[in-house]
């Protein structure tokens, strides 16, 4: 029996079809299911363990936005993927909240088999027994913060006037003065001050306004007793630095705009899971800080040591609840662990090990416990040899 479980729903009985042509050679790793409409696919979700959903976007009766928002419902851990054509562009805007990932129809084998590979690999460390009983002893998890949710909302109405986009940012005054201090701050490199987040949103982009909303959103609505054994400042700062290292990085490798916003917000976020961890038992993760510097193990080795999984486990957890971006959640919880993920290339998983790894180079006293080290093997699979240090000598003019 395989370990993972994926489910095509299309109403194109020669769709199906092909697919199920096309995916032979995987079935010794993947259970495959099929259903020709959206009430089937839920039957099939009632009755079978699902780890990845991969729906046509245009049915008749339950169109695919539909289906995958009651699946993001009732079984929110499911990574969603929708199949879209061209002419999907609006549907695509209006669906953007419940979909992990966005394949163009039709998709070629090598595409269809690496998402699939890169999404099972995800969900055999979110299916992690002692993961998901760590996350049923923290209590109800965050939800997405509001403002947030809401800039989401917005931004599937194409037309929205980027002054209504920062009339939301200023209904919360703190997030409004937290987002002009980012935005403010060197890492940005603006050289006029930025007064307003209508100036902001002008200047740096809705992606990148969006992640700092996120980022600023998360840090504020979790808010952990203080601790002298640990700061939530440092994490602050380091999380800011990360994501400015991360796009750096991502610039100087690929023209992707989409994948050097990812790399951006994978930053930005990249250790939600040592916040979440922190706030909600603190007295364990304190633990897990003074194991790492009285042994002087990487912190991870000290949280598997706790907790028998890791933040990054436990932030992609949360951020494949939130129902953020493929890319962004295999960012979060791999960035510690690329020897697991498939598919070696430059993508915001590495950045982000990359960024951090730089990060503790250029700030050695920042560190708890033993500095993480850049996976070589990768690094090698992925071609990408021999340009640490121009990444370092970047990162490095970025902090001055």
């Amino acid at each position: 029996m395989a370990t993972n479980a994926v489910l095509f729903v299309d109403d194109e009985p020669n769709i199906l079809s092909g697919l199920k042509r096309m995916l032979r050679p995987l079935r010794n790793d993947i259970d495959f299911y099929f259903a020709d409409n959206g009430p089937q696919a839920l039957d099939i979700l009632s009755r079978k363990t699902i780890h990845v959903v991969v729906s046509d976007m245009r049915m008749p009766a339950m169109d695919g936005a539909t289906l995958l928002a009651i699946v993001q419902e009732k079984h929110p851990q499911v990574i969603r993927i929708m199949l879209s054509g061209q002419a999907d562009e609006e549907m695509i805007l209006k669906s953007v909240g419940v979909v992990h990932q966005f394949l163009h129809k039709p998709s070629d084998s090598d595409t269809l088999k690496r998402v699939l590979s890169r999404a099972c690999a995800l969900q055999e460390m979110m299916d992690n027994e002692h993961l998901k009983s760590l996350v049923s002893s923290l209590g109800s998890l965050p939800s997405l913060p509001s403002v947030y949710a809401q800039l989401q909302d917005a931004l599937r109405d194409p037309d929205y006037p980027l002054d209504k986009i920062a009339s939301i940012i200023e209904q919360d005054m703190a997030m409004s003065a937290k987002v002009l201090q980012l935005v403010n701050s060197a890492f940005f490199g603006l050289f006029n001050r930025i007064d307003s987040p209508g100036h902001a949103v002008k200047l740096l982009g809705l992606d990148t306004i969006k992640a700092l909303v996120l980022c600023v959103g998360v840090f504020s609505e979790l808010k952990p007793a203080v601790h002298h054994s640990y700061s939530i400042n440092d994490l602050w700062s380091h999380s800011i630095a990360v994501a400015a290292f991360a796009k750096k990085i991502a610039e100087a490798e690929t023209d992707c705009k989409e994948t050097i916003g990812n790399c951006f917000i994978a930053g930005i976020i990249h250790d939600i899971g040592k916040l979440l961890l922190f706030t909600t038992v603190q007295e364990q993760y304190v633990q897990a800080v003074l194991f790492a510097k009285d042994r002087q193990c990487h912190l991870v080795e000290a949280e598997q040591q706790i907790f028998s999984a890791d933040h990054g486990a436990v932030g992609g957890y949360l951020i494949g609840v939130w129902g953020l971006s493929g890319q962004i959640s295999e960012a979060v919880a791999f960035h510690h662990h690329l020897d697991t993920y498939p598919d070696a290339s430059f993508c915001p998983a590495f950045a982000v090990q990359a960024a951090d790894v730089i990060f503790y180079m250029l700030n050695t006293d920042r560190c708890v416990g033993k500095p993480p080290t850049l996976d070589e093997n990768y690094l090698a699979r992925a071609g990408l040899d021999g340009k640490l240090e121009h990444w370092l000598e970047l990162c490095g003019e970025l902090q001055k």
